[in-house]
């Protein structure tokens, strides 16, 4: 099965090491991002879920969950919190999924089916694939999706421009421009009217092109 933008999230159950799971249940009404790694004690991904557990309180701030997934038992997920820790100076307070028979994996086409179906004698090499995250809305649907190679660390400062972009305009007419970051002007739609778009913005838009109509992110002051 392969995802894209708009699937519905594959629920799953699992445990985590906060204890066990239902996925759709546990994502409630919240955004949620499910990101993954090859395997634990890690370097790249070391400081990834370091920094990630420094900006979890920005996540929540928008009504968004964490919740990380590594082909690994929960076992090895517990004994490598405290090396993240003493390499980052981030605690991690989100659940990591233990994912030893890779069905998660797999459900999120991030491993073929025929892996196997056991994380046993696999090494960060032939799990390169599982270097994925997916942004979730509240209800279920898949909104974006990044990935990246093994070697290449992730930028969670994007993925929180991202998710804002993705939350703002799942609420206005609006679309975002390049390298847009909260509080910036925005697009307005081509589906709405020259007319439309004077009810929504009475005091005027920047009309760059026909089809280019800037105007002030609305929800800003």
């Amino acid at each position: 099965m392969s995802l894209r933008i708009g699937d519905k999230a594959p629920d799953f159950q699992a445990q985590t090491t906060q204890g066990p799971i239902s996925f759709h249940e546990w994502l409630g009404n919240s955004y949620g991002i499910l990101f993954s790694h090859p395997k634990d004690f890690t370097p790249v991904c070391t400081t990834e879920l370091g920094y990630l557990a420094k900006l979890q309180p920005e996540f929540e701030k928008r009504n968004t969950k964490v919740i990380g997934l590594s082909v690994d038992p929960v076992g090895d997920h517990q004994r490598w919190l405290s090396d993240i820790k003493d390499a980052t100076g981030g605690e991690v307070k989100y659940p990591l999924i233990g994912d030893h028979d890779l069905k998660v994996a797999k459900l999120y086409d991030m491993l073929p089916a025929d892996s196997g179906e056991t994380s046993q004698g696999r090494t960060a090499a032939t799990n390169h694939t599982v270097r994925t995250v997916y942004l979730i809305g509240p209800d279920k649907l898949i909104k974006a999706i990044l990935v990246y190679p093994m070697t290449s660390g992730r930028n969670f400062d994007e993925v929180l421009r991202l998710l804002d972009s993705i939350q703002l305009t799942a609420t206005y007419k609006v679309a975002t421009p390049v390298n847009w970051k909260h509080g910036e002007d925005v697009i307005i739609v081509t589906s709405v009217t020259d007319a439309e778009a004077k009810e929504k913005y009475p005091e005027g838009w920047k009309t760059v092109k026909p089809y280019l109509r800037v105007v002030p992110q609305p929800g800003s002051r």
